[in-house]
Protein backbone atom coordinates (compact mmCIF):
# COMPACT_ATOMS: atom_id res chain seq x y z
CA UNK A 1 0.00 0.00 0.00
CA UNK A 2 2.92 1.90 0.54
CA UNK A 3 3.21 3.11 -3.02
CA UNK A 4 -0.41 4.71 -3.29
CA UNK A 5 0.64 7.04 -0.64
CA UNK A 6 3.43 8.98 -3.27
CA UNK A 7 1.36 10.27 -6.07
CA UNK A 8 -0.70 13.74 -4.16
CA UNK A 9 -2.59 14.21 -7.58
CA UNK A 10 -4.66 10.76 -6.18
CA UNK A 11 -6.01 12.20 -3.47
CA UNK A 12 -9.92 12.43 -3.19
CA UNK A 13 -9.44 14.20 0.38
CA UNK A 14 -8.07 13.22 3.54
CA UNK A 15 -8.72 13.66 7.46
CA UNK A 16 -6.86 13.68 10.29
CA UNK A 17 -6.49 9.75 10.16
CA UNK A 18 -7.56 8.64 7.01
CA UNK A 19 -6.23 9.46 3.02
CA UNK A 20 -8.39 8.62 0.52
CA UNK A 21 -7.06 7.74 -2.96
CA UNK A 22 -8.35 6.84 -6.27
CA UNK A 23 -7.30 3.56 -7.80
CA UNK A 24 -5.29 4.59 -10.76
CA UNK A 25 -4.91 1.57 -12.18
CA UNK A 26 -8.34 -0.21 -12.07
CA UNK A 27 -11.53 1.87 -12.73
CA UNK A 28 -13.38 -1.29 -13.55
CA UNK A 29 -16.17 0.07 -10.66
CA UNK A 30 -16.09 4.17 -11.52
CA UNK A 31 -14.87 5.61 -8.28
CA UNK A 32 -12.84 2.28 -7.19
CA UNK A 33 -10.33 3.99 -4.37
CA UNK A 34 -8.37 3.17 -0.80
CA UNK A 35 -9.24 4.17 1.91
CA UNK A 36 -5.42 4.32 4.16
CA UNK A 37 -4.96 4.67 7.06
CA UNK A 38 -2.06 7.56 7.48
CA UNK A 39 -0.26 6.61 10.49
CA UNK A 40 2.05 3.33 10.79
CA UNK A 41 -0.02 0.43 11.73
CA UNK A 42 -0.35 -2.92 10.09
CA UNK A 43 -3.06 -4.42 12.47
CA UNK A 44 -6.77 -3.48 12.19
CA UNK A 45 -7.39 -4.50 15.46
CA UNK A 46 -4.79 -2.15 16.59
CA UNK A 47 -6.29 0.94 15.30
CA UNK A 48 -7.83 3.23 17.45
CA UNK A 49 -11.38 4.26 18.67
CA UNK A 50 -10.57 7.41 17.35
CA UNK A 51 -9.57 6.42 14.26
CA UNK A 52 -12.34 3.83 14.17
CA UNK A 53 -15.00 7.20 14.42
CA UNK A 54 -13.45 8.86 11.68
CA UNK A 55 -13.20 6.01 9.57
CA UNK A 56 -17.20 5.75 9.96
CA UNK A 57 -17.06 9.58 9.02
CA UNK A 58 -15.29 9.00 5.86
CA UNK A 59 -17.54 5.44 4.85
CA UNK A 60 -20.40 8.17 5.12
CA UNK A 61 -18.79 10.74 3.37
CA UNK A 62 -17.74 8.98 0.61
CA UNK A 63 -20.33 6.57 -0.19
CA UNK A 64 -22.66 9.84 -0.31
CA UNK A 65 -20.22 11.69 -2.87
CA UNK A 66 -20.30 8.26 -4.69
CA UNK A 67 -23.99 8.19 -5.13
CA UNK A 68 -23.79 11.75 -5.87
CA UNK A 69 -21.40 11.68 -8.34
CA UNK A 70 -21.85 8.59 -10.38
CA UNK A 71 -25.16 6.57 -8.82
CA UNK A 72 -23.40 4.28 -7.19
CA UNK A 73 -25.72 1.70 -6.39
CA UNK A 74 -23.87 0.03 -2.89
CA UNK A 75 -20.05 -0.54 -2.32
CA UNK A 76 -18.19 -3.45 -1.42
CA UNK A 77 -15.11 -2.56 1.26
CA UNK A 78 -12.73 -5.13 2.15
CA UNK A 79 -9.30 -5.24 4.57
CA UNK A 80 -6.98 -7.23 2.19
CA UNK A 81 -3.27 -6.91 3.15
CA UNK A 82 -2.48 -10.65 1.20
CA UNK A 83 0.56 -8.32 -1.34
CA UNK A 84 2.21 -6.91 2.13
CA UNK A 85 3.12 -10.72 3.03
CA UNK A 86 4.71 -11.49 -0.05
CA UNK A 87 7.33 -9.61 0.67
CA UNK A 88 10.49 -9.94 2.85
CA UNK A 89 9.96 -8.59 5.35
CA UNK A 90 6.03 -8.15 5.12
CA UNK A 91 5.11 -4.37 5.68
CA UNK A 92 1.41 -4.53 5.92
CA UNK A 93 -0.65 -1.17 6.21
CA UNK A 94 -4.47 -0.93 7.14
CA UNK A 95 -6.57 0.24 4.59
CA UNK A 96 -9.42 -0.54 2.30
CA UNK A 97 -10.27 -1.32 -1.06
CA UNK A 98 -13.66 0.90 -1.74
CA UNK A 99 -15.82 -0.74 -5.14
CA UNK A 100 -18.87 1.06 -5.68
CA UNK A 101 -21.04 -1.09 -7.33
CA UNK A 102 -23.30 -0.27 -10.46
CA UNK A 103 -26.98 -1.40 -11.04
CA UNK A 104 -27.08 0.53 -14.03
CA UNK A 105 -24.16 1.45 -16.77
CA UNK A 106 -22.64 4.76 -16.58
CA UNK A 107 -21.35 7.63 -18.99
CA UNK A 108 -18.84 9.68 -17.19
CA UNK A 109 -16.43 11.81 -19.73
CA UNK A 110 -17.27 9.33 -22.98
CA UNK A 111 -16.62 6.56 -21.11
CA UNK A 112 -19.37 3.51 -20.31
CA UNK A 113 -18.53 1.69 -17.38
CA UNK A 114 -20.93 -1.61 -16.80
CA UNK A 115 -20.71 -3.54 -13.65
CA UNK A 116 -20.91 -6.56 -15.74
CA UNK A 117 -21.14 -9.10 -12.18
CA UNK A 118 -23.34 -6.52 -10.22
CA UNK A 119 -25.21 -8.63 -7.35
CA UNK A 120 -22.43 -10.89 -6.97
CA UNK A 121 -18.91 -10.90 -6.04
CA UNK A 122 -16.39 -8.04 -7.72
CA UNK A 123 -14.76 -9.32 -10.38
CA UNK A 124 -11.05 -9.43 -9.11
CA UNK A 125 -7.83 -9.14 -10.57
CA UNK A 126 -9.28 -6.45 -13.49
CA UNK A 127 -7.55 -3.52 -14.70
CA UNK A 128 -9.53 -0.91 -16.68
CA UNK A 129 -6.95 2.05 -16.36
CA UNK A 130 -8.03 5.94 -17.51
CA UNK A 131 -6.40 8.16 -18.87
CA UNK A 132 -4.91 10.95 -16.87
CA UNK A 133 -7.41 13.29 -18.11
CA UNK A 134 -10.66 11.45 -17.08
CA UNK A 135 -9.06 10.45 -13.56
CA UNK A 136 -8.47 13.68 -12.47
CA UNK A 137 -12.25 14.39 -13.48
CA UNK A 138 -13.51 11.08 -11.93
CA UNK A 139 -11.56 12.92 -8.71
CA UNK A 140 -12.98 16.43 -9.22
CA UNK A 141 -16.74 14.98 -9.33
CA UNK A 142 -16.45 13.40 -5.98
CA UNK A 143 -14.88 15.85 -4.25
CA UNK A 144 -17.38 18.16 -5.33
CA UNK A 145 -20.09 15.97 -4.28
CA UNK A 146 -18.43 15.58 -0.81
CA UNK A 147 -18.35 19.61 -0.23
Amino acid sequence: MNEYKNDPSDIIFETQFWIIKIDKSDQTYLGRSFVILKRKCGDLAKITEEELLDFHKVVGKFQNALIKSFRATMFNWSCLMNNAYQKTPPDPQVHWHVRPRYKNSVEFESELFVDEVFGHHYARNTERSVSEDVKLKIIKKIQESSE
